[in-house]
C-alpha cells in the first residue's frame, strides 16, 4: 500500500474514534437524565397508583398477545 492511502486511512480511524467517543458521552449523559427522572417521578404522590395501573395494563397486553399465539 502507497504511504498517502495509509495516512488517509489513518486520519479516518482517527475521525470514527472521536465521533464514537463523542456518542459514548451523550449515552452517558441520556443515562443520567433518564436515572434523574425516574427518581424524581418515583417522589411524586401518585406513582404508586400509576405504576399498578401500567403493570396490570402490562399484563392485559402480555395476556392477550399469548391468546393470539394460540
Amino acid at each position: 500500500m502507497k504511504e498517502s492511502t495509509l495516512i488517509e486511512m489513518q486520519k479516518k480511524v482517527d475521525s470514527y474514534q472521536r465521533i464514537i467517543q463523542f456518542l459514548y458521552k451523550e449515552l452517558e449523559e441520556l443515562k443520567d437524565i433518564s436515572y434523574g427522572t425516574l427518581e424524581l417521578i418515583k417522589l411524586m404522590p401518585s406513582y404508586k397508583k400509576s405504576l399498578e395501573k401500567l403493570k396490570e395494563k402490562h399484563k392485559a397486553s402480555q395476556d392477550n398477545v399469548e391468546q393470539q399465539m394460540d
